[in-house]
């Protein structure tokens, strides 16, 4: 590419930047123009935009921008000077050049020259005042429905879209531009823009970052419990010094006692000087961690006004389309949301929004027949609240007609008749989420395909989130959505289930209570409680998660109540952790879907945590009543318990360390883990252990030191050790071997059966 070409192409994607931003400025102005044609605020912003594309298009070369720019200039400037009074069909033409603009911005989306001269034809007839014709020549209705974003995810996406918005996942821009001019101005900041992926990365190294800091605080501890040790030692001394100068010892020994007890003191004072130093080290390295997360966090979060491009002209072309009047109203354009979210919010935004346009608003003569005002009004607001996204969407309409509804679900066989007729209106309305359900008789371009709540809610519970609907017959419908703020972040409740640490979101968290062991009731040879004026089930989580069950006898239970829709259930675990905000790491895609589990999190103190999936717990759930092996808990104290054979794993992979951990926990063993050498040196001489099971290769320490050690110390020399490698080759395994390892075991071969019957043949069952 030689230097003009590279020129040329950095100036067509500032243009592409730029009408980007210009034309959202263009759609939100002539919009509220529409309702108020001599707004000068909104007048100018039109004008202004107007002219500044004709400039660029301009500069850069692009004839077919400049003369669509000037006819709009035109046009706005004469309503400016009050030559021109804005009608509906002036606002049509105008969002249709600024649909141009937005196509000419997009070198694949260009329009044709047969396009652009037909509205340029268009515009001069509406702005000739002698032209009685002027008004035909503007294209119907009909055509700006075709600027409407797709009705259904998957649809092919039209030709003309009202002011697209840029995908996030594609943000980092592939033209040899320097990154300084990949950006843009917001809010009188300058904004540059970055790969979804790289905010990842950051977000990941920064919750890691804050995890090691808290790997200085067993340090702090072991030196202030030194430091107290000194303390008592001195005071000792001093005791000591007081009996001697009673008696009648030797002049040196006393020498040699005050000399010990100042070097002593000195000592004492380095500690305490040097202990004072690391907690200000850690408590500084901590603040900077935690600033450091949070900046990551908040470069992932945009405002909520960024899903909305486009949606208010999207409910203007397609009431005009129905022949309403509809206007969006929208409060908390500035909430605060993760992108990926806003992104994936975009498509179940849209069919709520068109089917309150299509079946919510009524006709202006039906709304002014029912003392209505002729325009329908749609009013979305989003708020923060308990870590969530609280959206709600409600329209002025005719609300559900429910006596309609039931008589569908009866036509399409869902119930039978005398059981529709009972239903409540909260059972009704759901039925309007389902699969393939419609209220209409015939298939329209907007609506009857029964693929539009169905679809929201689809989505929204990809979004570990919620929606339903409320209505007032004759008065409107709401429809409530809750979503998490971020996927990246999850706020959450840590219980300990089989001495395993799990998260549950609070998002489905009903209550968490101290049940008493005898509240719980049998009814119908199942375990229920009273909450809420109603009989829960109670399930076990070890049974879940397939944990080793708790001893019994306990005065109360620790029980999580956990709703999903009409589904709740009690969980009984052995504590309350605490609630934590984990940094969400998603599961490796080769361990495919794991049951009840969503992902996983690092704690404080870098132990991992498992992130439940609270709508695959409930199937789980169901699934064991279904077939009658659901237990019950065992509330019955159980002594003389023969204890466990205990391992420790030693290696420096979180999976690996993780997977035997976990093979041998379900075979019965007490396992304990180590993160390399040193740290199992250290846990070797520090408890008991039946077996050791370690890498080779890993930091501080590798497993040929460690084992070596361990054939040396009289304690441990007899422990029995198996290698488990990825080094498979013959020198390999004698060098293991030869080092005192009892078992080598190639990670190339290895498979889960391999090691446990290695585990048994050196150590035999789990008890015993």
């Amino acid at each position: 590419m030689t230097p003009e070409q590279m020129r040329d192409a950095s100036l067509l994607e500032l243009f592409s930047l730029e009408a980007e931003a210009q034309t959202q400025v263009l759609s939100a102005g002539l919009l509220a123009l529409e309702r108020n044609p001599t707004q000068a605020e909104h007048l100018e912003a039109c004008m202004r935009a107007a002219h500044s594309l004709k400039g660029a298009a301009r500069i850069v070369g692009i004839d077919a921008g400049v003369s669509v720019a000037h006819q709009m200039e035109d046009c706005l400037v004469s309503a400016q000077e009050r030559r021109l009074f804005l009608l509906p069909e002036h606002i049509d033409a105008l969002l249709q050049g600024t649909d141009l603009l937005m196509r000419i911005g997009q070198p694949e989306h260009a329009p044709s020259s047969a396009e652009i001269d037909s509205w340029v034809v268009q515009m001069q007839a509406l702005l000739d005042p002698d032209s009685v014709a002027a008004a035909a020549m503007v294209p119907p209705p009909a055509a700006a429905a075709a600027v409407t974003l797709p009705a259904t995810p998957g649809a092919d996406s039209p030709a003309v879209q009202a002011t697209p918005a840029v995908s996030e996942q594609a943000l980092e821009l592939n033209t040899g531009l320097a990154p300084a001019s990949r950006g843009r101005v917001e809010g009188g900041e300058r904004v540059l823009r970055v790969t979804a992926e790289r905010l990842n990365g950051l977000l990941d190294l920064s919750s890691k970052a804050l995890v090691e800091t808290q790997r200085i605080k067993p340090y702090l501890t072991v030196m202030q419990r030194i430091k107290r040790v000194q303390a008592q030692s001195l005071q000792a001394m001093d005791r000591v010094k007081e009996r001697l100068e009673e008696g009648s010892l030797a002049e040196d020994t006393r020498e040699a006692l005050a000399q010990a007890q100042s070097l002593l003191a000195e000592a004492q004072q380095l500690l305490l000087r040097q202990t004072s130093e690391l907690d200000e080290f850690g408590w500084q390295a901590s603040q900077r961690a935690q600033a450091l997360y949070d900046t990551a966090l908040a470069c992932r979060m945009r405002p909520f006004a960024d899903v909305l491009v486009g949606q208010e002209r999207m409910v203007r072309d397609l009431g005009r389309t129905l022949g309403k009047q509809v206007r969006l109203e929208i409060e908390g354009e500035k909430t605060q949301v993760d992108r990926d979210v806003l992104e994936r919010l975009e498509a179940p935004l849209t069919h709520l929004l068109r089917n309150a346009v299509d079946h919510g608003i009524e006709s202006p003569e039906q709304r002014v027949l029912a003392g209505k005002t002729a325009e329908g009004l749609i009013r979305l607001r989003a708020s923060h609240q308990a870590g969530l996204l609280v959206l709600e969407l409600v329209d002025d309409g005719n609300g559900v007609d429910l006596e309609k509804l039931r008589r569908a679900i009866i036509q399409r066989q869902l119930s039978p008749a005398d059981t529709a007729a009972q239903l409540s209106e909260e059972e009704l309305l759901s039925f309007l989420f389902l699969p393939g359900f419609s209220m209409r008789d015939t298939v329209t371009e907007v609506s009857g395909r029964g693929v539009g709540l169905d679809a929201v809610q689809h989505m929204v519970r990809q979004l570990r989130g919620s929606v339903d609907l409320r209505q007032v017959a004759g008065q409107g419908s709401q429809f409530h959505l809750e979503v998490p703020l971020t996927l990246s972040v999850v706020r959450s409740l840590v219980v300990e289930v089989g001495d395993e640490a799990y998260a549950f979101p609070l998002a489905h968290i009903e209550h968490m209570l101290d049940l008493p062991a005898d509240d719980i009731v049998q009814l119908e040879g199942r375990q229920h409680f009273w909450y809420q004026e109603r009989h829960v089930g109670l399930v076990a989580a070890s049974q879940l998660l397939q944990r080793p069950a708790a001893q019994g006898g306990q005065e109360s239970l620790k029980v999580v109540v956990i709703r999903e829709r009409d589904a709740v259930y009690g969980v009984a675990v052995e504590r309350f952790i605490g609630e934590r905000t984990l940094v969400v790491l998603p599961l490796d895609t080769r361990l495919g879907k794991v049951q009840d589990i969503s992902a996983g999190a690092l704690l404080d103190d870098g132990s991992v945590v498992l992130i439940v999936d609270v709508e695959d717990m409930l199937r789980s759930v169901e699934k064991l009543l279904n077939t009658g092996r659901l237990e019950r808990i065992d509330r019955r104290n159980r002594h003389n318990e023969v204890p466990r054979k205990r391992v420790l794993v030693v290696d420096d992979s979180l999976t690996v360390r993780e997977l035997q951990r976990k093979l041998l926990t379900h075979r019965g063993y007490d396992v304990a883990v180590a993160v390399d050498g040193m740290d199992g040196w250290n846990a070797l001489r520090s408890e008991a252990f039946d077996l050791l099971i370690t890498d080779i290769d890993m930091p501080r320490m590798d497993g040929i030191e460690l084992v070596t050690l361990l054939r040396r110390d009289s304690r441990l020399q007899s422990l029995p050790v198996m290698v488990v490698s990825y080094k498979d080759r013959e020198e390999d395994r004698r060098r293991g071997l030869d080092a005192g390892a009892d078992y080598y075991l190639a990670k190339a071969s290895f498979h889960d059966d391999a090691l446990l019957d290695a585990v048994v043949e050196l150590i035999g069952g789990a008890q015993g």
